[in-house]
């Protein structure tokens, strides 16, 4: 590294962006991770090996990159902010680190079709789109071996939600349905800095072999947008249209052995999967 960034100390950090004329965006979600004990717990947990290739959303000034480039990885990070991309040119001049500059919701998909996606992923993703990166990167049929992600803890809570809780939503499905998902740890505001108003969650997500599971992905999306349209409404009413009528949402749901009545957000992934595969035969029939 050309010169040395003190991870740990906010001080350290305000002073290095001030000296550098940077400040932190908050329309960026900005947050550094502070806390040395969970970057490198965080890491651990994405089982990373030497030789290994990685895409970081979000490196900020580099204390992640920093741990997982330790590892012997090669690693693509996402940085949307120009003055952290100076510095990460800088600070790991001559590394294993690829740079892909501007918003990651306008850039994964270039980087994937030109050099393919990357064994492992990692990332504290901004709040206000983490969402959206992981169900982008899902629908497009993209899914890595291993992923580790630091969200919100609300969006954490939506990524592992059961069934028959307020949580559970299209997004929990689908993330379930890629992926085998568990918590690694909860993180305060006081790990980061600057202090953020609410706590995250650390996430782990390891590719399901048996993926998709079913006759037509698309098919699948289809209905498990379609059937948590307005959450109070029966599957029969939310499954109409993209059925053709309510009475045929209802034949295909009995055909499935759902009960036409009831909600989208009882059904487990078995009954989703089970439903699309119903919905799918009806449309080729």
């Amino acid at each position: 590294m050309a010169f040395k960034i003190d991870y740990d100390s906010p001080a350290s950090l305000k002073t290095f962006l001030e000296e550098r004329g940077m400040a932190m965006q908050k329309k960026f979600g900005q947050n550094f991770l502070v806390n040395a004990a969970a970057r490198k717990r965080l890491i651990d947990a994405l089982d990373v090996e030497e030789g290994m290739t990685v895409w970081e959303v979000g490196p900020g000034l580099g204390s992640m990159t920093s741990e997982i480039l330790s590892r012997g990885a090669q690693v693509t990070a996402f940085e949307i902010d120009r003055g952290f991309a100076a510095v990460l040119k800088e600070a790991f001049e001559g590394q294993k680190l690829r740079l892909i500059e501007g918003d990651v919701l306008k850039t994964w998909k270039k980087e994937n079709d030109e050099n393919g996606i990357a064994a492992r992923f990692f990332g504290n993703l901004p709040y206000n789109v983490a969402s959206a990166i992981v169900a982008d990167m899902i629908s497009a049929g993209i899914r890595f071996d291993e992923a580790v992600i630091t969200v919100q803890k609300e969006v954490a809570q939506r990524i592992t939600a059961s069934p028959n809780t307020e949580d559970y939503s299209s997004f929990s499905v689908l993330c379930q349905w890629a992926y085998d998902v568990t918590n690694i740890m909860d993180l305060a505001g006081g790990s980061f800095w600057p202090r953020p108003n609410v706590d995250s969650r650390a996430v782990k997500m390891v590719k399901k072999s048996d993926f998709p599971r079913c006759k037509d992905p698309a098919t699948f999306m289809k209905v498990l947008r379609a059937g948590f349209l307005q959450r109070r409404k029966t599957l029969k009413n939310n499954l109409a249209s993209l059925a053709g009528s309510a009475a045929e949402a209802e034949a295909v749901l009995e055909l499935a052995g759902i009960e036409p009545a009831r909600r989208a957000e009882t059904l487990t992934l078995d009954e989703f999967l089970l439903l699309s595969d119903k919905m799918f035969e009806k449309a080729r029939s």
